[in-house]
């Protein structure tokens, strides 16, 4: 466990190709798929916080801080990533890892080799990438990977410039990322990271649970 680096779970999606609603909270196994998401970043993080909006009270049973979107409107997932940034540096922490809410299966190392890609940056602020071939709706990076944004290590030494940034409209993670000397965390296994975006893809989930 490194104290050093807190989880944040984002879960502030609109899921309209869901209908609406929080992924997250979709039954998954003998749970739901964030119950998946949350035994995976245990063991690698030093605590946990989620972000959503709206009425908290629905995260209840999971114990975990709430963290709203401190900024109006969705602004898409930086946002989020800025509420754990603010969270984490209450904490005294230097960094935190996102995971998506989505995204049952991503890889039990995950923050290790977010960690071992940064050595040596002065600030640690690396993405999740996978080969050519996952899945198109990620955006592709120069050296031909797929970048999964909303899986990353970030520092909270960078919240205030990313809270300048949204607040004059940026969107793209890597936009921002790539203006700070980001890095790719390169992982073979594309697959680790499926999301559930629609019916089909929880029918498919529902079958790797089981299997």
């Amino acid at each position: 466990m490194r104290i050093d680096v807190l989880g944040v779970i984002l879960a502030g999606g609109q899921a309209t190709r869901m209908g609406g609603g929080d992924k997250g909270l979709l039954p998954l196994g003998d749970g739901v798929i964030l119950d998946h998401v949350l035994a995976r970043l245990a063991p690698q993080v030093g605590a946990m916080a989620l972000n959503a909006n709206g009425d908290a009270g629905r995260f209840a049973r999971f114990g975990l801080p709430v963290l709203a979107d401190p900024l109006p409107g969705y602004a898409g997932p930086l946002v989020g990533v800025l509420a754990g940034l603010d969270w984490a540096a209450g904490q005294g922490a230097e960094s935190v890892v996102t995971v998506a809410a989505d995204t049952p299966f991503f890889p039990r190392d995950l923050v290790a080799r977010l960690q071992w890609a940064a050595e040596g940056m002065t600030h640690r602020l690396v993405l999740a990438a996978t080969p050519r071939g996952a899945e198109e709706t990620r955006s592709m990076s120069r050296g031909g990977h797929v970048r999964h944004p909303t899986f990353g290590l970030w520092p909270v030494a960078l919240r205030d410039d990313l809270r300048a940034a949204l607040e004059g409209g940026l969107r793209k993670v890597v936009l921002w990322t790539e203006k700070h000397g980001g890095r790719e965390a390169l992982f073979d296994e594309a697959e680790a990271f499926f999301n559930v975006n629609t019916p089909e893809d929880l029918a498919e989930a529902r079958r790797r649970a089981g299997a």
